[in-house]
């Protein structure tokens, strides 16, 4: 891949956590690659806790190869493929069932005004992959940058899917958008305020502790879409 200057590049992902570990837990990450289409691959994983067997978190991704000299999408090819093949399981395997799957549901975009943002956010050094992009980690990092306050007080983090639409580098200046999911179902209810303004958050009826956001990444020079996302959170535990 690298002579043919071929690089894979994020364009979904999915994260799930049932259960967050504590201090001493033992975790096993299993993790997988399978085919997916003529451009892609994907990679799955199941997060287990070693004593109970319980399993706390999954994950999955989707892929996509491009050319790193034009920065186009490209069809992946049998010599590619063999050479991940071998690590795959042979028959088909999903981290996630097909029915009810989450990860698959379309993200909207969040169009202005919004009530929550994160303006002029730059990249570390530390944050670049070995193609010189943000790493997927600090696409997270970003999202949670615009989260209230109020939620992140209360809450933690239960699911989070981030759909990857334009690579973004060292120099650029990136502004972090959050709105507020409206879903069939739900309800407006209080969660704090947002500087002199009352903030308000989704709930189903039946889900009243679960928050729903929608997430916007975009360049600050011109507003080009980077990332959109969406999360979910629940009340935290007492301990």
């Amino acid at each position: 891949m690298r002579k043919l200057h071929l690089i894979w590049v994020t364009a979904r992902m999915h994260i799930e956590v049932y259960k967050y570990p504590a201090w001493r837990d033992v975790i096993e990450i299993e993790t997988w690659c399978q085919n997916e289409g003529r451009i892609g691959t994907r990679r799955d994983w199941i997060l287990n806790d070693v004593t109970t067997g319980e399993v706390i978190g999954r994950a999955t991704s989707k892929w996509v190869m491009m050319n790193q000299d034009t920065r186009r999408m490209q069809k992946v090819s049998d010599d590619v493929k063999e050479e991940y093949l071998v690590f795959c399981p042979r028959e088909p395997r999903l981290a996630f069932s097909e029915k009810n799957n989450k990860s698959l549901k379309r993200i909207a975009k969040l169009e202005d005004p919004v009530r929550y943002s994160k303006l002029g956010l730059k990249p570390r050094r530390a944050d670049l992959d070995m193609n010189q992009h943000v790493n997927n980690v600090t696409y997270i990092g970003w999202v949670l940058e615009s989260i209230p306050k109020e939620i992140i007080d209360t809450h933690e983090l239960q699911a989070i899917t981030l759909d990857y639409r334009r690579e973004c580098q060292q120099y650029n200046v990136v502004d972090s958008l959050t709105g507020l999911e409206l879903t069939e179902g739900s309800k407006m209810v209080s969660v704090g305020t947002n500087g002199s303004a009352t903030a308000t958050a989704t709930t189903r009826e039946d889900d009243h502790d679960c928050h729903r956001f929608l997430h916007l990444l975009r360049l600050s020079s011109d507003g080009r879409e980077i990332n959109r996302g969406r999360t979910e959170w629940r009340k935290k535990p007492t301990r």
